[in-house]
């Protein structure tokens, strides 16, 4: 069988050379791309086996990709790869039509078995998180999506955002933060930069004013 073919999507050039160098020897890297027009053009005229896809990116991160991709070409496959081991991260993009989610510390070996699963029709999630994927699709608790407020701006946040928007806004650090929701410091992190996006906020200092401006806290 011929060496998949592979194309990589991710905002942090490091990030992309250090899986480049993991797994050049095992498969066709047929690009990359670090924002989301580029890399749906890309993709869609390249046609790869399988995208490697970070989640979380500027204008519509990785959900976008997917989403636009599909709706010209179904034959390509993607595999969600994320720092975030948050639940809504893995269920939206599956939703979206991902065909697995692993996080970045799996290792070089395991992200190739992983993509050549992901090619050949198989559904591949870290271990941590396959549990609680098939949980929630079992007990039909799949959207993230939050309910409206009324306010636009609040409303373009999932639950969960909105959940870290609070506990920030209080003064919790990214480890408290994640210890009171059961997730790690990085995805809180992960979350954290994604609101700052969404609401063209500069830092903690302006999200925690922005709020209490909206008694939110």
């Amino acid at each position: 069988m011929s060496r998949p073919r592979v194309f990589l999507v991710d905002d942090h050039e490091l990030i992309r050379s250090g899986i480049k160098a993991e797994i050049a020897d095992a498969v066709d890297i047929v690009g990359d791309a670090d924002e989301v027009v580029a890399a749906t053009e890309m993709i869609i005229e390249r046609r790869p086996d399988v995208v490697l896809l970070d989640v979380h990116m500027p204008d519509g991160g990785g959900l976008r990709v997917l989403r636009d991709v599909r709706a010209s070409c179904t034959d390509v496959r993607f595999l969600a790869l994320s720092v975030s081991d948050a639940a809504e991260d893995v269920i939206a993009v599956v939703q979206a039509g991902a065909s697995g989610y692993v996080t970045k510390n799996i290792s070089g070996a395991d992200l190739i078995e992983a993509i050549e699963r992901i090619r050949t029709g198989d559904a591949v999630f870290s271990p941590m998180l396959a549990g609680f994927v098939l949980e929630a699709f079992a007990s039909g608790t799949t959207s993230s999506a939050a309910p409206s407020t009324g306010d636009p701006d609040l409303d373009q946040l999932t639950a969960r955002e909105r959940q870290v928007l609070r506990l920030i806004a209080r003064g919790y650090t990214y480890k408290e933060a994640g210890v009171e929701l059961g997730i790690s410091s990085r995805t809180v992190e992960t979350h954290v930069s994604s609101v700052l996006h969404k609401l063209q906020l500069s830092n903690r200092h302006q999200l925690s004013n922005w709020a209490n401006e909206r008694r939110l806290t």
